[in-house]
């Protein structure tokens, strides 16, 4: 009951997060807010994300993972109604920071961290990683159908006589709805997902810490070039570019995500075959270059094509990596591996959004879409050259 709660929620959050980041820059930009500080706003709640999941890595474990993640609910919840309301930068910047808004449109906070750290309780070594494509499915699920939701305002707008404004604040009101569900669902959690008594504030042994380094320098990277490529940035640059509105951008994330549910169980099945690393290397580089001619398009119906294509492959590494991450340190070291990982990850995608924003609007739309692509490669690069010979347990068996 415990994990499909868990499952449940992940569900729920990526649908909230998957719409509110289609309409986000759109919504600010209805509200009189400059391209340069959109990017701001998207940096600010991936900044309160941040401190949110350093907060998890370091006292989740000591205060309790069920209250963390009913805390983290709310805020979540709350943040979206300040958003609603939101007619001035300021305000849109606090609503970003206290809600944890996340712009990227994959669900990667806080809340996700904890939950990885407790999924691995449930499975064994070699159903690990399909534990998690399984969970990676359902997000990819939320996502997509939360996309296809972002067309909730031109239904408001046309049954109801909504002006633009409004219809997209009653979406983001709806957006904070979900997030108070998971919260319901957390409340009913048991015991058993918190980390035993003994293990509470557990040393991270010396071999840990200079793994999570190494790889942790690395997700920096690649989070830095996610953070070029975020849905509420890629929904600009289809909006701008090519003149398509909210509901089109929408049903073409809405396709992405499925196609990305699809590939996670994909990479589970290809990572029993030819390894966990090997998988995020050799699907990710071929996802870079697809995204690199995106920005060469000429038309929206090749680069809605291209883009759908390195959908079906960009995500393949999500499942393996948080899989081979749980999987190379101690079962009491998981929540501090999860998070410290994660919270890399977050404080690049942090950083990109606002200086993406100031290329985009001093240099050209497709800008950000280089510069991510570029970074990612060298990123999957470096990753194989590292890790290719530090094997999971389920691999080091097979070899043995």
């Amino acid at each position: 009951m415990d994990l499909l709660r868990l499952l449940c929620t992940a569900t729920l959050r990526s649908f909230a997060t998957g719409m509110g980041a289609v309409l986000l820059g759109i919504y600010l930009a209805q509200r009189g807010v400059s391209l340069a500080q959109i990017g701001i706003v998207l940096s600010a709640g991936l900044a309160g994300g941040f401190a949110a999941m350093l907060l998890v890595s370091l006292r989740a474990d000591r205060w309790g993972r069920r209250r963390i993640l009913v805390a983290l609910s709310l805020l979540g919840a709350t943040g979206g109604v300040l958003l609603a309301l939101a007619d001035t930068l300021p305000l849109a910047l606090a609503a970003a920071v206290l809600g944890m808004v996340n712009g990227t449109g994959r669900d990667r906070g806080a809340a996700s961290v904890l939950e990885q750290a407790i999924l691995p309780q449930f499975t064994g070594d070699r159903q690990r990683t399909m534990g998690f494509a399984r969970y990676n499915l359902l997000q990819s699920l939320g996502q997509a159908f939360g996309a296809l939701a972002a067309g909730l305002p031109i239904l408001l707008q046309n049954s109801l006589g909504l002006d633009v404004v409004a219809s997209m604040q009653a979406a983001f009101l709806f957006y904070s709805v979900l997030l108070g569900a998971t919260c319901l669902l957390y409340l009913g959690l048991s015991p058993a997902v918190e980390t035993p008594p003994r293990a509470v504030a557990p040393t991270v042994s010396p071999e840990t810490r200079r793994t999570l380094r190494r790889i942790s320098g690395l997700f920096a990277i690649d989070s830095i070039a996610g953070g070029f490529l975020g849905s509420a940035l890629i929904a600009y640059f289809f909006f701008e570019r090519f003149g398509v509105g909210a509901g089109t951008i929408g049903a073409l994330f809405f396709l992405a995500g499925l196609l990305n549910a699809v590939s996670h169980l994909v990479a589970a099945w290809l990572a029993a075959r030819i390894g966990l690393v090997n998988t995020m290397v050799f699907t990710h580089i071929p996802s870079s270059l697809i995204l690199v001619a995106v920005g060469f398009a000429p038309s929206f119906a090749i680069a809605a094509a291209l883009y759908l294509l390195r959908e079906a492959l960009v995500e393949m590494d999500v499942p393996t990596r948080q899989s081979y991450v749980m999987a190379v340190v101690r079962p009491e070291e998981r929540t501090f591996a999860s998070g410290v990982t994660n919270l890399v990850r977050l404080g690049g995608w942090a950083v990109s959004p606002s200086i993406a924003g100031l290329l985009m609007q001093g240099l050209s739309l497709a800008t950000p879409l280089f510069v991510g692509a570029s970074l990612k490669i060298g990123y999957d690069l470096l990753l194989y050259a590292a890790f290719r010979k530090l094997k999971p347990p389920e691999e080091r068996q097979e070899t043995s």
